[in-house]
């Protein structure tokens, strides 16, 4: 009896239609993260897998919205996965412990310029623009146990659990309380994410505790000229002030009791801003990590998945 060997190509083993092939052909991520991640290279503790592999392994992460551990099984057993993170077919790949340690390595720093590089790739493009944007906030709740921290708040004989006493017992001491309104409030951080009104991604996004105003966040994700819309939460005069300084219009909702209101006016904002706040509603609102830092490097990654998703539809609805 004879047997015959074949050779199997990973490459014939992903349809030519997988969204990941489609991912690749609209941007070239391995140019980018060549660019920025060079720098780490050879001090990186990569197991020699390479610091642009497990970086897309980073993003594969955040693409399918699954842990560490979750990551680590979805390497092993899917085909598309190992393709599009250069694996080849054989290659053993990464454990689930050398995720974090990539994290820490690449450093939000450096994925914020990743994150920008492939923005500025999307303007070219002509996928985006700075015209108009859709500015909003949204909770972030915390990894906590709020119940342990109040008992440990009581042993330390604190008289409340509040903003000020939650660094001395709290998991994650860079978290805060945040409040919706007098009877809804969080325990964690808040996203600052500003839309582009033309294509619906994600031009800039900022993480800060909970106790941040909208209003006081707003600085940090202002495009570079446009107007700008948003709630109620944003209408005050240091925001205007804000948008001024860097060279945008902010057209911001009034609050009932202020002189200048106009129903018409601000019913035609709200019907503007209501088609981009899809974006809030398909972001995750609980922390993978502990800390700022390590919740904006997700961030990051969560908004570069997002844009890489929705230029996907871009591409297929209008043929960008």
């Amino acid at each position: 009896m004879t047997t015959q060997t074949e050779l199997i190509n990973l490459e014939d083993l992903v349809p030519v239609n997988h969204i990941y092939r489609k991912f690749t052909k609209l941007i070239d991520l391995d140019k980018i993260a060549n660019k920025h991640l060079t720098a780490i290279v050879g001090n990186s503790n990569d197991k020699g897998y390479g610091i642009e592999v497990l970086f897309k392994t980073l993003l594969l992460q955040h693409l399918e919205d699954i842990s560490d551990r979750e990551l680590e099984r979805f390497l092993q057993e899917n085909n598309a996965a190992k393709w599009f993170c250069s694996f080849a077919l054989s290659d053993k790949t990464p454990t689930y412990s050398l995720f974090s340690k990539m994290r820490a390595k690449i450093g939000t720093p450096l994925l914020s310029k990743i994150f920008n590089d492939v923005k500025d790739k999307l303007k070219s493009k002509g996928y985006m623009n700075e015209v108009f944007t859709f500015i909003d906030a949204s909770h972030l709740v915390a990894k906590a146990n709020l119940w342990q921290e109040r008992d440990k708040a009581i042993e330390k004989k604190l008289e409340k659990l509040n903003n000020q006493t939650l660094p001395k017992v709290a998991y994650d001491k860079q978290a805060k309380f945040g409040a919706k309104s007098k009877n809804k409030f969080w325990y964690g951080f808040k996203k600052h994410i500003s839309v582009d009104r033309q294509s619906g991604l994600i031009n800039k996004v900022a993480l800060t505790p909970a106790n941040i105003t909208d209003a006081n966040g707003l600085k940090h994700v202002l495009p570079q000229t446009g107007a700008v819309y948003a709630d109620k939460g944003y209408c005050d005069k240091q925001t205007h002030l804000d948008a001024q300084r860097k060279g945008c219009v902010l057209r911001a909702i009034l609050k009932n009791n202020m002189k200048n209101k106009d129903k018409g006016r601000d019913h035609f904002i709200t019907k503007m801003r209501s088609p981009y706040e899809r974006v809030f509603s398909q972001t995750n609102h609980r922390t993978r990590y502990q800390g700022i830092a390590k919740n904006q490097f997700a961030l990051f990654m969560e908004s570069l998945a997002f844009n890489l998703k929705r230029m996907v539809i871009l591409e297929k609805e209008y043929g960008f």
